[in-house]
């Protein structure tokens, strides 16, 4: 079974259909084990955005060659991307403790040198991805940008310390005492092309020239700028530095006078977050919030349009490609390619979210089903088949918090961090009546009423208000007692109350018709209430926290039923009656989904394993068959209402089809059995009946072994000619 031979061409089970290796290998070979769902019928595009850190990216470089993109995470690592593919190479990058803040390639392209919060810079060889020596300590705050010398033998680093120090990058060692003369933190930092000498700028609004051999300050501060500078660069003749600000302007410096050349360049919206200059050195790219403006170094005219990223995101870093042909920016957890020609994204757009799933709702009908997101939209989803149906669903200035569908199917209503509520068209897509506005914090949950005439909304001001869905105006006055934000909110089959959940550990049921509170707050749990349930009937409520409990409530007695539902580890953030009214869903942020006997509170099997990321949502189908859970992952998973299993698992008794960290699966009896894709890993270890995006890295994959030749009968698997 460890037949290397074997091993590598089980591999070929996994390759996509509409290619010629497949074609090729399907003639040359018999007997491979077979992908029966979720294998892909070609090879990936290079994607718009790339993705693979689990926190924001602060900084990215290009390798000299231009074929690899590095990038820096709050997440601790160092990833490696194929810029061509956008294919992550090898493991990602560990040794630092803290958030990787800046990153560049040496000139000669054979290591990478990273700058943390932990106040070390390390450097690493950047074809094995191996530490190089120790790290290199010294600054005593957080090092916020680095740069090589051009003829690769030092490294020069700026900190909150308000210093800059100058590194041998072979031995490791610092050259001379720190660079002191900032009277605050250095945000900007780069190497003339001669390599004579170091400008840095700072929060104290001035930039620094500093002697690279002797560390002496070189003139007078340069001084302009309004506010902090984040981001200094040396054109490539050497003449000019380029200089941009959080004033959002951009100022051209004489490298030698010091003296600021041609007008001041605006336009920018917003702060400028980082500058570069083009390899030819003809133009100047600055980013911004949501955006990266390209401008003529001499004229100072901005030239085409923005290149656009994620609205309302800072854009932390860019770099051009060493052909100038393209630019690379980080933004939130993903990194964008840009045409410098057209202006244009370079890739394929998503099909799936690019921020945590946090609310989804199945159609009255049950053939789609709506999620709102950290990344501002509303997507609908096919839910047979897991298809993307129009386009996302754009308006809200902040994070979905809640979806709803209209009781006709007609309508979505979705409620935001921006605090408004929005209406949509669920066929078109398009917006309906006016932008619902009254809340005086963000929307945290909604719901519509069982007639569809009105629509609550729960917010972090405290209040739940309703509006009139015809007229689009509040109804009466906001409902006023809670004392904490209030993150749940459902209707009473009848319509005639309302049950919220809040920070303040409460839940407590409202009379629609009157505004008022109906009895006592319902009070057992000992943490806040992030989810909250009617039963079908009516007569229970049932409340999920962030104790990690669920409480029944009769409806109508407002005491408690029974004793706490227990098995969860973590926050329950979302809970659902069957349409029966006989189990109960929930999602937690332990990774896991539950089901509950409703009248005996007894657990119902074991919880799906292998599940990524914290569950925000969970829902029901309308004919109680399925549960979709949307998570932190960016996915929705549908699963077998009844088993929580998956129609794709394979019947492999107790065998464990969990790839290792290298994507091998083991025989049971010992060695290695066969290799997994990247992609197909996470299905393969957590087969749903369906994930959306069907495309995406969690889809699920079904294998057979049945045929798989293995062992020392690898040889059968060579076709005998005829």
């Amino acid at each position: 079974m460890t037949s290397t031979p074997h091993i590598y061409v089980s591999g070929l089970a996994f390759v996509p259909t509409d290619t010629t290796i497949c074609n090729d290998g399907a003639k040359l070979f018999q007997k491979l084990l077979k992908v029966e769902k979720g294998r892909s019928n070609r090879w990936p595009a290079l994607p718009d955005t790339l993705r693979g850190h689990s926190r924001e990216i602060f900084g990215v470089s290009y390798s000299p060659d231009g074929r690899y993109i590095a990038s820096a995470s709050r997440d601790e690592t160092i990833r490696i991307w194929d810029a061509e593919s956008g294919v992550t190479i090898g493991e990602p990058l560990k040794g630092h403790t803290d958030s990787v803040n800046c990153i560049t390639y040496s000139p000669d392209g054979h290591h990478i040198a990273s700058g943390s919060d932990d106040k070390t810079i390390r450097i690493w060889d950047a074809m094995t991805g191996a530490a190089v020596g120790e790290p290199l300590e010294g600054h005593t705050g957080h090092i916020r940008r680095i740069a090589y010398s051009p003829d690769n033998r030092h490294i020069a680093s700026v900190s909150v310390d308000k210093t800059v120090r100058i590194w041998d990058a072979k031995i490791g060692a610092a050259v001379g005492d720190p660079l002191e003369g900032h009277t605050t933190y250095i945000f900007g930092i780069a190497y003339s092309p001669d390599g004579l000498h170091i400008a840095s700028g700072s929060h104290d609004c001035t930039i620094r020239i500093w002697d690279a051999k002797t560390g002496a300050a070189v003139g007078v501060p340069l001084v302009g700028h309004e506010s902090a500078i984040v981001g200094v660069a040396y054109s490539p003749d050497g003449r000019h530095i380029a200089s941009g600000s959080r004033d959002g302007t951009i100022r051209i410096w004489d490298a030698i006078t010091g003296a600021a050349v041609g007008e001041l360049l605006t336009g920018q919206a917003d702060s400028i977050q980082t500058i570069a200059y083009s390899p030819d050195g003809r133009s100047i790219a600055s980013s911004s919030v949501g955006t990266v403006q390209i401008w003529d170094a001499k004229t100072g005219v901005a030239v085409g349009k923005p290149l656009e990223g994620r609205t309302g995101h800072h854009i932390h870093y860019i770099a051009y490609s060493p052909d100038g042909y393209r630019i690379v920016g980080c933004q939130g957890l993903g990194i964008h390619i840009w045409d410098t020609k057209t202006g244009v994204a370079i890739g394929e757009p998503p099909e799936e979210h690019i921020g945590w799933i946090n609310s989804i709702a199945y159609s009255p009908d049950g053939l789609h089903i709506a999620s709102g997101s950290d990344d501002k939209t509303i997507r609908i989803w096919d839910a047979k088949i897991g298809a993307a149906v129009g386009r996302p669903l754009k308006g809200h200035e902040g994070a979905i918090n809640g979806v709803a569908y209209s009781p006709d199917g007609r309508h979505i209503a979705s409620g935001s961090l921006d605090g408004t509520i929005r209406i949509w068209d669920a066929i078109t897509g398009a917006a309906v009546g006016e932008l619902l506005t009254g809340h005086a914090d963000s929307i945290q949950t909604i719901a519509y009423s069982p007639d569809g005439r009105n629509i609550a909304s729960g917010s972090y001001d405290r209040t739940i208000r309703i509006w009139n869905t015809i007229t689009w105006a509040a109804v009466g006055e906001p409902l006023e007692g809670h004392t904490g934000p209030i993150y749940s909110i459902a209707y009473s089959p009848d319509g005639r109350h309302i049950a919220s959940g809040s920070w303040d550990e409460t839940v407590r049921i409202w009379d629609v018709k009157t505004g008022a509170g109906v009895g006592e707050p319902l009070k057992r749990h000992a943490d806040c209430i992030l989810s909250i349930a009617y039963s079908p009937e009516g007569r229970h409520i049932a409340s999920g926290s962030r104790d990690g409990t669920i409480q029944i409530w009769d409806a109508k007695a407002g005491a408690a039923v029974g004793e706490p539902l227990k098995g969860h580890t973590d926050w329950i953030c979302s809970i659902a009656y069957s349409p029966d009214g006989l189990h109960i869903a929930s999602g937690s942020r332990d990774s896991t989904i539950r089901i509950w006997d409703a009248n005996t509170r007894a657990a119902v099997g074991e919880p799906p394993k292998g599940l990524k990321g914290y569950i925000e949502s969970v829902t029901y189908s309308p004919d109680g068959r399925h549960i979709a859970s949307g998570s932190t992952d960016g996915t929705i998973r549908i699963w077998n209402s009844t088993t929580l299993q998956s129609d794709l698992w394979m019947d492999a008794g107790a065998v464990d089809l969990s790839p290792d960290s290298h994507g091998w699966v083991h025989h049971p009896d010992g060695g290695l059995w066969f290799w997994v894709p990247e992609d197909c890993r996470d299905g393969l270890i957590c087969p749903t009946m369906l994930t959306i995006p069907t495309n995406g890295r969690y889809r699920g994959v079904k294998i057979d072994l049945k045929e798989f030749s293995f062992g020392l009968s690898w040889t059968d698997i060579k076709k005998t000619d005829p």
